[in-house]
């Protein structure tokens, strides 16, 4: 479905009233389809310098400034625009409308975080008749265990020493920097490996790292390639294995996101769940002018294991915002919003079709994705839009010409999702979820449609216009 682009006239009743699929490359040529490459690039850089929550709050807070937004002061003046960090992990920009504040938002809430592997709080290890040092890791997220085997990962994150000093690191991003792995079994010894089930072909006990190899030469010690480790840590970052314990490290895919296609048509990368929304919702955020509505572009942590915590949308982030906007008509203010959940959904997989139903799954380059529920089974853990408020949403992509689709996350028993959506209805904000679709969701290596991420930044900069 492409609004506003032109058609043939009609000639019978199919033509006529019959619900039409249209690429949205179609309506993207000439100068818009410039404008959507040179975005892409924009987007491709920011997949690349925030990989982990930290790294895109502080990327994020960087484009900001550079857009002209300042730190929020305590009492936010109308037309400006402003952002407020929150223990690293959490970010928002506000523009400041020409509405009271409680006359509600208009929120658009993406997270920040993606699946990956944690470091665990003691992970080195030495295992001494393989002669090699590993790193433990536990898994974050859903992820199909067997596909992050064999990658070369980057360790990205911060250790926080007892003095009080942190020590960032990013190790494995360029290319005169070591990697680390997790190892697979050899082809030739497999047989076993093959017969079992995709769940435990790797276990979550497996998921370590091979991180050293060279010995220490001293007869003295018995864990030797571990010693060297802690030596080459020491001397490097002046830490002892204890200060592990007090670090957050997380190990992520140490690619560079590339172009996909003969076309250059697709973005291929980590983390584009949900760091495409991110993007769009920064880029949506940074072009606002004089909105009606306040507008709140809304980053916040840990949506792929539930949104708990202090920096999850269950955490109080956003009512902190309400209230530095509308004082003690913060409730009302959240009441009377509206709100887009930023996410990603799932498009369909060309070799496994018998996993979509065909005439509610999303395609990859047809625009933006408008999710009226989600969830999974009998629509558990999903939030609904309501019938009034979805059409609200056609009448805006239809004056404002966004190539859009609608589309669920494969067939009623076969899949399903949440995301941050009901949380934020649990408030009281009319919700509806729309991003671009994936293809291989979750995975090291995810692949989007330039068109579709383009389109969900059309959608949240006409959202936040909108009356």
């Amino acid at each position: 479905m492409v609004a506003g682009t032109k058609k043939k006239s009609k000639k019978n009743a199919e033509e006529k009233f019959a619900l039409e699929r249209v690429s949205a490359w179609n309506y993207y040529k000439g100068n818009k389809r410039n404008a959507l490459m040179k975005f892409s690039e924009e987007y491709k850089h920011f997949l690349d310098k925030a990989k982990i929550e930290r790294e895109a709050v502080s990327e994020i807070e960087r484009l900001a400034k550079k857009a002209g937004f300042k730190r929020m002061p305590e009492k936010p003046a109308r037309g400006g625009k402003y952002f407020l960090e929150y223990k690293n992990r959490n970010i928002a920009l506000v523009v400041v409308g020409k509405k009271p504040p409680k006359d509600g938002f208009r929120i658009v809430a993406a997270h920040i975080d993606s699946p990956r592997l944690d470091l665990k709080q003691i992970p080195l290890y030495e295992e001494e008749e393989a002669g090699v040092a590993m790193l433990e890791t536990h898994y974050y997220g859903g992820i199909k265990k067997f596909q992050w085997v064999n990658h070369p990962m980057a360790i990205h994150g911060v250790i926080c020493l007892k003095n009080g000093k942190t020590l960032e690191l990013s190790l494995g991003e360029k290319p005169d920097e070591p990697v680390f792995t997790v190892p697979d079994i050899a082809a030739h010894l497999s047989r076993k490996q093959s017969e079992k089930k995709g769940g435990k072909v790797v276990e979550g006990e497996n998921l370590n790292l091979i991180c050293g190899n060279m010995p220490v030469d001293d007869k003295d010690i018995k864990k030797k390639v571990k010693a060297m480790i802690l030596e080459q840590l020491n001397k490097r970052y002046g830490i002892i294995e204890e200060d592990f314990v007090s670090a957050d490290l997380e190990i992520v895919p140490a690619e560079k996101a590339r172009d996909v296609g003969f076309d250059n048509s697709m973005v291929g990368a980590y983390g584009q769940d949900d760091k495409s929304c991110t993007f769009a919702a920064l880029k949506a955020a940074s072009e606002l002018k004089n909105p009606e509505y306040t507008s709140v572009a809304l980053f916040v942590d840990k949506e792929e294991i539930g949104s708990e915590g202090l920096t999850g949308i269950k955490g109080r982030f956003l009512e902190l915002i309400a209230i530095k906007l509308a004082g003690k008509d913060y409730i009302e203010a959240l009441a009377n919003s509206k709100a887009i959940s930023a996410d990603t959904t799932g498009a369909l997989n060309p070799d496994y079709k018998d996993l979509y139903e065909m005439k509610n799954t999303a395609r990859l380059g047809y625009g933006v994705v408008l999710v009226k529920y989600g969830g999974s089974g009998g629509k558990y853990y999903s939030s609904e839009a309501s019938a009034e408020f979805f059409a609200w949403f056609r009448k805006l992509v239809s004056d404002n010409k966004i190539p859009w689709q609608t589309g669920e996350l494969g067939k009623v028993d076969e899949g399903g999702g949440g995301t941050i959506a009901s949380y934020l209805t649990d408030r009281g904000i009319e919700t509806l979820d729309a991003g671009p679709a994936l293809i291989s969701l979750h995975s090291p290596f995810e692949i989007a449609s330039k068109a579709d991420v383009y389109s969900s930044y059309e959608l949240y900069l006409a959202f936040m216009k909108a009356n």
